[in-house]
């Protein structure tokens, strides 16, 4: 075979030092990005960390004491750990206990009075028509007290109050925010058509009296009296509200500022949204958004409580979402909403978005809850079983090392700095996803980094057999290297893209702590690929010009002697030596 001209690379060699320089610049920004953060070590699961726990009972609605049952049961559980992980990958737990108890575990390092807050607000989301508003604080000695008229603030809402059919642009409203009562705007996405006539299970439309912002005497009584900064007040004024029947209740403006509300009966129950979702306007003159999407029983009720109230003095205009008797949220509305979609669009953040809608998605459970317990777990016991797991972990990493430097020799060298390499980035990886979206390495987890040890030295495997197949037929290293990596390459993605695989089908078909042992399992696994593309193979290539490797030292790992290379052919043509046994 004729020796390459010189300056000229080999086949499949490349440019391995970029590769190298861009893999390490990976792990300083990474690292770097780890330090800024001020996050250094990776949030730890419920399992290790310890965390909160919360007991939660069942109660039936009068005259509906069937509805404590296992399919209702079950539905909650979903629907609730829907909940609390939607703010964000948090491997909270949620499952049931005897017949009428939740139990929820949220991992230490979550924002646990923000989970709380999602937990506890477990009862039925309603629609509810606003009949009166009036301020929910108490009032300063020697001033008269609040009016219940209908008109909160008019100079807030101002052009706000503007009809839109949601094409044209919405002026900005009162934000709302997680268990807040707000005026925001509201629109939809189609032109409105006429009323349709109710479906006669829930009357979208107050009585004459009410829809004129009176009540009945005991409920003025009871709205008059309210005073919303007194927590039992609240609590005794939620207890045992119907939907058919109007009520008092009280809710946080965008200021913190308490309010009182008289609403009329249901128009619309949590149950018929379909979706709901927060977005930002691309155009960018609205900020932030809820999307609202209703089913077809939902489109109907919708369409009739918005087309009799867009056209009432404020704050009739207004209807309430309220979530286990608070408001959160009231929007006032301009037009008739028929369409089926809607938007809340005000001075929204991003959280504050993201929380409406994570309640408006999530708010509708079959049964209401109390809250009947809340206890501090200890990570004694998983402290334990991370212990042992890391000993059992080590014992195998140190396996493996042995067994490629008994076997590999100098290769092994190279064997241990990828995997090196590949730890650093896992670690600083998942440090970042932990405020970044929540990831909380437990315990399965665990177990899934240290099964992509033998993934990853498996690549590793491949690799340096195929090189020394190459040997074995002839070749010097370089050309080895060259021509070896093409086939490894092929044998590591089949393999890689098996194994990523199966953590992502276990991903996507597991709940819980599984989903943490699939998440990091696929990681790792990717990251295989990244090492040995990036770093092993363009690393070899780069020890292969060296005369340790070069050479075929003994102890590199590529003696052609102990790889049984056998002599050129030409050699067997020389003059047989007198003494047959020096042939």
């Amino acid at each position: 075979m004729a020796a390459p001209k010189k300056g000229r690379r080999q086949p499949g060699q490349g440019r391995p030092g970029r590769a190298l320089a861009l893999i390490l610049i990976t792990l300083v920004a990474l690292t770097g990005g780890m330090f800024l953060s001020g996050h250094t070590t990776p949030r730890l699961g419920i399992d290790l960390a310890g965390g909160t726990s919360i007991t939660l009972q069942a109660r039936s609605e009068p005259g509906q004491e069937s509805a404590v049952n296992q399919t209702n049961m079950n539905t909650a559980v979903g629907i609730i750990e829907r909940r609390v992980n939607g703010l964000g990958v948090s491997e909270a737990e949620v499952q049931t206990q005897g017949t009428d108890h939740i139990i929820v575990n949220i991992p230490k390092g979550t924002n646990e009075k923000q989970a709380r807050e999602q937990v506890g607000t477990t009862a039925q989301l309603f629609f509810r028509p606003v009949l009166q508003l009036a301020s929910g604080e108490p009032a300063p000695e020697g001033s008269p007290s609040p009016s219940a008229s209908g008109s909160p603030d008019e100079a807030e809402q101002g052009d706000g109050d503007k009809a839109t059919d949601g094409k044209s642009g919405e002026p900005e409203a009162t934000p709302t925010t997680q268990g807040r009562a707000a005026s925001g705007a509201l629109k939809a996405d189609a032109t409105p058509s006429p009323s349709a006539s109710a479906d006669g299970k829930a009357d979208p439309t107050p009585s004459p009296s009410a829809s004129e912002g009176g009540a009945d005497e005991a409920l003025m009584k009871k709205f008059e009296a309210l005073t919303c900064t007194d927590t039992e007040e609240r609590t005794d004024a939620a207890e045992g509200t119907k939907p058919g029947e109007p009520i008092v209740a009280c809710g946080q403006n965008s200021q913190g500022q308490w309010e009182k509300y008289i609403l009329g009966p249901s128009a619309v129950a949590g149950t018929e949204i379909d979706d709901a979702t927060a977005a930002i306007d691309q155009q960018g003159a609205q900020g932030w958004l809820v999307n609202m999407e209703f089913t077809n029983k939902g489109k109907k009720q919708f369409a009739d409580v918005t087309t009799d109230i867009s056209a009432k003095p404020s704050p009739q205009n207004q209807f309430a979402i309220v979530l286990d008797g608070d408001v959160v949220s009231a929007p006032y509305v301009r037009e008739p909403l028929t369409g089926g979609t809607a938007q809340i669009s005000g001075s929204f953040t991003q959280e504050s978005a993201q929380d409406l809608a994570n309640m408006l998605s999530y708010g509708a459970l079959p049964l209401s809850f109390v809250e009947e317990s809340v206890t501090s777990v200890t990570a004694a016991l998983g402290g334990e079983q991370l212990e042992a797991g890391l000993i059992a972990g080590g014992i195998g990493l140190i396996l493996v090392i042995v067994y490629l430097v008994v076997y590999y020799r100098g290769l092994s060298l190279i064997a241990i700095i990828s995997l090196l390499m590949s730890a650093a980035l896992t670690y600083t990886i998942m440090v970042l996803l932990g405020p970044a979206i929540g990831f909380a390495l437990n315990l399965p987890a665990v177990c899934g980094a240290i099964v992509a040890i033998g993934i990853t030295a498996d690549s590793f495997i491949v690799f340096f057999e195929r090189v020394r197949d190459e040997i074995r037929e002839g070749r010097s290293l370089q050309p080895a290297v060259a021509r070896g990596w093409p086939r490894a390459r092929r044998t590591i993605l089949v393999s890689d893209f098996v194994s990523f695989l199966s953590a992502a089908v276990l991903f996507v078909v597991t709940v819980g702590k599984v989903q943490g042992f699939a998440f990091t399992l696929g990681l790792t696994t990717l990251l295989d690929v990244v090492v040995v593309f990036f770093f092993t193979k363009p690393l070899l290539t780069i020890l292969a010009r060296k005369k340790f490797f070069a050479s075929g030292h003994p102890w590199s790992g590529l003696d052609p002697k102990r790889l049984g290379v056998k002599p050129p052919l030409r050699r067997a043509r020389r003059t047989v030596p007198a003494d047959p046994k020096e042939a």
